[in-house]
């Protein structure tokens, strides 16, 4: 039979390059989006679609029920991948901004995530992967809302692996560091909605570094590589009915990973404050 997957975040960036790769190896791919108009532009190039919002718990069940009517009841893997950031100082975000970066990142994966484990359980296998971050790992300033649902999305996800021993579903994490998406620009419209920069005692800080680096580009940063690297380590990790807890991608998020596991708080920090 042919394996079916749920990928979701699929208008752009990793979610697209990975439902067009794991198509190509034969795969039944249902690449879900967010906007209908990009579910509608997906089906035109002969995906499965289903418009899937994380922050809109009825388009979950909707798109979840015409993935399983589809497939008959079954589902081989679940990519959980749509998300978005909210850059700024932690001083200057609001709790209602933290409040739905949570919605987008975490609480809605975990909705999707609960109503897949019943159908993988029943069929005895499955493979749960989820993306977080090299900032699931180690924080680095501007990004503390974003890290902090990868944070607890690593936190989730180590726990429901160890719930799951025994049942066949396998729970996986993707660790990216930078990678080539439109996730810096997708993010301003929450930074405009959430962040008063300009009422910030740092606000010099704003426009010297963030204001250039999300509205101007400074190039690519540093280790930064395509979606594709993404989508080799999900395809490792769907191709053995034992993956690896953990895939890390780019340079920087095996440095965060070495900084967490062997240096002193203080010292990462000196290291991070440099980069």
């Amino acid at each position: 039979m042919q394996k079916s997957i749920l990928i979701t975040g699929c208008s752009s960036g990793i979610g697209l390059d990975a439902a067009q790769h794991v198509r190509a190896r034969g795969w039944r791919v249902f690449a879900a989006c967010r906007q209908q108009a990009d579910c509608d532009r997906l089906i035109e190039q002969g995906f499965d679609s289903p418009r899937i919002d994380y922050c809109d718990p009825a388009s979950i069940r909707t798109g979840l029920s015409q993935v399983l009517k589809a497939t008959g009841g079954t589902l081989n893997a679940l990519f959980n991948n749509g998300a978005h950031q909210l850059a700024g100082l932690v001083e200057d975000l609001p709790t209602d901004g933290l409040r739905a970066i949570f919605e987008a990142n975490l609480f809605g994966w975990h909705d999707l995530t609960r109503h897949v484990i019943p159908v993988m359980r029943a069929q005895g296998h499955g493979h749960i992967v989820q993306c977080s971050s090299g900032l699931g790992l180690v924080a680095i300033p501007w990004r503390g809302a974003y890290a902090a649902t990868k944070f607890a999305l690593e936190g989730l996800s180590d726990t429901m692996r160890l719930e799951l021993r025994g049942t066949g579903i396998q729970v996986v994490l993707i660790e990216p560091g930078p990678i080539t998406t439109l996730f810096r620009e997708k993010g301003i419209p929450y930074f405009e909605k959430y962040i008063d920069w300009q009422a910030s005692p740092r606000r010099a800080d704003y426009e010297n570094y963030l204001l250039p680096r999300m509205y101007k580009g400074t190039g690519p940063d540093r280790f930064e590589l395509p979606a594709r690297a993404v989508t080799g380590k999900l395809i490792r990790a769907l191709d053995t009915p034992t993956p690896a807890p953990r895939y890390y991608v780019t340079t920087a998020t095996y440095i965060g990973g070495y900084l967490r596991r062997v240096l002193s708080s203080r010292m990462s920090d000196r290291i991070v404050s440099r980069l």
